[in-house]
Parts: C-alpha cells; sequence; structure tokens
C-alpha cells in the first residue's frame, strides 16, 4: 500500500505564475523608478540638481554668488557634491523599492539590475 503524500507546496505551474507576476512588477517598477526624480542640493542651497532613476542630469541650478572665476574648483565640488548625493537617493529609492516587492530575496543575476 502506497501513502498519499498531501500537496503542500506550490504546484509548478502556481509557481510560474507567481513568478510571472513578481517578473511583470519588478518591470513596472524599474519603468517607474527610471523616470522618477531626486533632488539634492550642496553649500546650503548654492547649487541644486536633478537627476532621474536612470542617472540622467536633469536640471542643474546655480546661484550667482558661487561662480567665482578664481576659485572654480569650489562650484566644481559643490556640483559633484550634489550630483553624487542625487544619484545616492536615486540607488537607495530603487533598492529599497526592489525590496520591498522581492521581500528582500537574493535572486540569483538580479544583482547588478538595480
Amino acid at each position: 500500500m502506497k501513502a498519499r503524500i498531501p500537496n503542500q507546496g506550490p504546484t509548478g505551474a502556481n509557481m510560474m505564475k507567481k513568478l510571472q507576476e513578481v517578473q511583470n512588477n519588478m518591470s513596472a517598477l524599474q519603468d517607474e523608478l527610471a523616470v522618477a526624480e531626486y533632488n539634492a542640493s550642496a553649500g546650503g542651497g548654492a547649487v541644486e540638481v536633478t537627476v532621474n532613476g536612470s542617472h540622467e542630469i536633469k536640471a542643474i541650478k546655480i546661484k550667482p554668488e558661487v561662480i567665482d572665476p578664481e576659485e572654480p574648483e569650489m562650484l566644481e565640488d559643490l556640483l559633484m557634491a550634489s550630483l553624487n548625493e542625487a544619484m545616492r537617493k536615486a540607488d537607495e529609492t530603487a533598492e529599497r523599492e526592489m525590496n520591498k516587492l522581492t521581500g528582500g530575496l537574493n535572486i540569483p543575476g538580479m544583482g547588478g539590475m538595480f
């Protein structure tokens, strides 16, 4: 006599359906994150930048008083600081939102996508 083991886990079809749903949700989230905009400033607001989730610079605002032809390095530093901060915000937001979607799963092959 053979013992019957109750079906306790998802079937292959159910698992594939769930994976397809997660993949569709991830794709939609990636599209949203790519166009979302992130702002950062440096020098007490002397330089402000806006980037999108695709790391494209959308806007740069520089207050006239920080444009000193004798000291271009200061403006360069302010631009770098604000751009790096805006990019960091975009990356952190993408990582946080993807973790919400995947439940923090470490999906092989997906590490460098976000």
